[in-house]
């Protein structure tokens, strides 16, 4: 074997262990004869390049530093074999070409994990629940810190507030060298009226503030920074009683789930037993089913293995998640030390799954599904509520630009329509306003009369107590007049003599 024949297989076997495997070609079997061209003598292939994965919070470093040479990508010519696909009439020609060498862009992933490493991350959670169902404590033992500060406790007469308060608690931490924006939105004095008709419009005015927000933001001519504190997930808070949802908590979901990512969870489950959950659990899905209220579940990929699969199942079987909070450490039977609650008959730990579904909820919300909720904020959620802001506002998609040629002669034919169409939306809105104007003078006529019939009646009330008056001032007077005596009254004549 030449010299230059044991070249290339080094820098095969280099490839070989940055995840690419060696696929022999027709030339291999001849790699001793032509020893011109070495670089046509193995091709590669690339096996799995994954970008590095967050597991339990460590990051694995074999995907890391990945340094891929490319003297021999730059020197390999690449042969392409072309395939043409005829599309339909008017639609673009496709070309499939097949590279026969490495060409680099399978380290794309690796690329997009640097820049996303050196940008960082941002997550917005907001919880919604009524008071005392431990929403700071869960959020708290998610992140394994402390977000909030001391809580002073409610005096026994304190007045409640008129209104639900919106409260925002922002965090930058990092895991690994992994940074993470965390803002988590809290809804103190929601549920706690005894009339809490329209409580969540100040929750849903909220959210739809976050959406104008970022709407702005892409509209202004500068969009170089735009901060994302739209909401990624909803963690609503059910109330442990074992029955069903509330009327509240339907109207809620109702009117949450349209504009972000709800995840359900039965607070301090450890005060139903096992049975309770389970029962609990399904009356609620049926009735989140019947009320057609739409929770967070995942898109299935068809590259997704079966484990990952199988993973997604078991964490969303055990939604409603069941959870118990707690950051403080207590000392288990078997001496351990460990996050849960204490009690007379036992200990709750946190993060074990045979006691609660805790876990099951952080793999959820951190991570695994981090960016699938993210996705659907932007691409579903926001996007829907952008559409209907802007045809609020009065702007209409032109469609023309997505026609084709043959399409585009007729737009005469379609101006005209839509004319007719536009003529017969004036004369319909035309004929409703003069109708809704005949009603109102219709309205105004009957008021009139009324108020006519009411002046009438009064004044006949008035003349008829005049009259009263009057011929009660008569009578006085001729009873003066008969009882007076008769007496003539004599002048004394003055004069200046």
């Amino acid at each position: 074997m030449s010299i230059e024949d044991n070249q290339v297989f080094e820098d095969a076997e280099s490839r070989t262990s940055l995840g690419y495997s060696l696929a022999p070609t027709e030339a291999s079997s001849s790699h001793e004869t032509e020893t011109s061209v070495p670089s046509n003598n193995v091709d590669l292939v690339p096996t799995s390049v994954t970008a590095p994965t967050l597991e339990e919070g460590r990051i694995e470093e074999s995907n890391l530093n990945i340094a891929i040479d490319t003297s021999l990508s730059t020197s390999t010519p690449v042969e392409e074999t072309n395939s043409i696909e005829r599309g339909a009439p008017g639609k673009p020609v496709i070309v499939q070409k097949k590279l026969n060498g490495y060409v680099g862009f399978a380290n794309l992933p690796n690329q997009w994990h640097r820049k996303s490493i050196r940008k960082g991350f941002s997550l917005n959670i907001m919880v919604v629940g009524e008071s005392g169902l431990g929403k700071s404590t869960l959020i708290e033992t998610l992140f394994n810190m402390s977000l909030y500060g001391p809580k002073t406790p409610r005096q026994p007469g304190h007045e409640l507030a008129k209104t639900i308060e919106i409260e925002s608690v922002t965090a930058d931490i990092e895991e690994n060298g992994v940074r993470l924006h965390l803002t988590v939105v809290d809804t103190p004095g929601f549920g706690d009226f005894v009339n809490n008709t329209d409580s969540w419009k100040t929750i849903i005015d909220n959210i739809d503030a976050r959406f104008d927000a970022y709407l702005d933001a892409e509209n202004k001519p500068n969009r170089v920074v735009i901060n994302d504190d739209r909401i990624h997930a909803c963690i609503y808070f059910i109330q442990p009683t074992g029955h069903s949802l509330s009327a509240l908590d339907i109207t809620v979901l109702k009117q949450l789930h349209r504009k972000v990512n709800i995840i359900p969870v039965i607070a301090k489950s450890d005060m139903l037993t096992d049975e309770e959950l389970l029962a609990f659990k399904s009356r609620i899905l049926a009735d989140i089913a019947h009320q057609g209220i739409e929770i967070f579940q995942p898109p299935k990929y068809d590259n997704d293995d079966e484990e990952t699969q199988l993973e997604n199942e078991e964490i969303f079987a055990k939604s409603p998640f069941a959870v118990v909070g707690s950051s403080n450490l207590v000392q288990a039977k078997d001496g351990r030390m460990i996050r849960g609650r204490s009690y007379p008959w036992g200990v709750i730990e946190v993060d074990n799954e045979e006691h609660c579904d805790f876990v099951k909820l952080r793999q959820l919300l951190i991570r695994t599904h981090l960016e699938e909720l993210r996705e659907r904020t932007a691409n579903q959620l926001y996007e829907q509520y952008r559409t209907n802001k802007l045809l609020e506002l009065g702007m209409v998609q032109d469609t023309s630009v997505f026609m084709s040629e043959g399409e585009a002669l007729s737009n005469s034919a379609r101006l005209e329509q839509e004319i007719s169409l536009h003529k017969m939306k004036l004369a319909k809105m035309e004929s409703e306003m003069k109708s809704v104007f005949q009603q109102k003078v219709a309205e105004k006529e009957q008021k009139l009369k009324r108020s006519e019939a009411e002046l009438f009646a009064r004044h006949h009330e008035m003349k008829q107590q005049l009259e009263a008056q009057r011929l009660e001032l008569e009578e006085r007077k001729a009873r003066l007049e008969h009882d007076r005596p008769v007496e003539e009254k004599k002048t004394k004549k003055f004069s200046l003599r």
